[in-house]
């Protein structure tokens, strides 16, 4: 299982990633594992020292139990890394979930990337990238 942030690579460039844990509801992991998730406008930020992870949409489906899908869930990171990316942000530097998937022990885990916004001319480049490699892995018959 694995649920990737696509519209994330086009609007950002990525600077680091990272692999962090997340505290979840038991609901919200019967969610995820059913790939009920949408991560287009979730986004990190810092809250008292803790990262938190805000509008990744977890659809509720038909549990006993029935969570919030735009709570916001706190992410585990090592003190270390979390101090290196609180002073990494800074202006026109976000951090966003690139993709979520399930680790060999099992358990739900997010990547996460220090991102820079990408500008429409810097769209169209990475678009124009795309084409050239495509038409060059159908000439050499890929």
């Amino acid at each position: 299982m694995q649920i990737v942030n696509r519209k994330a690579s086009f609007d950002y460039t990525f600077i680091e990633k990272y692999t962090a844990g997340v505290v979840l509801l038991g609901s919200e992991v019967k969610s995820i594992r059913e790939s009920k998730v949408s991560m287009v406008d979730a986004f990190c930020y810092f809250s008292d020292g803790e990262l938190l992870l805000k509008g990744l949409n977890v659809t509720t489906g038909l549990n006993a139990f029935q969570h919030e899908p735009l709570r916001d869930k706190k992410l585990l990171l090592k003190r270390k890394e979390l101090k290196k990316l609180e002073g990494n942000i800074d202006k026109g530097i976000s951090i966003i979930p690139i993709k979520i998937f399930l680790s060999e022990r099992g358990l739900i885990k997010i990547e996460i990337a220090l991102a820079k916004g990408k500008k429409s001319y810097d769209k169209k480049n990475s678009i124009k990238e795309k084409d050239i490699k495509r038409e060059t892995d159908r000439e050499l018959g890929r």
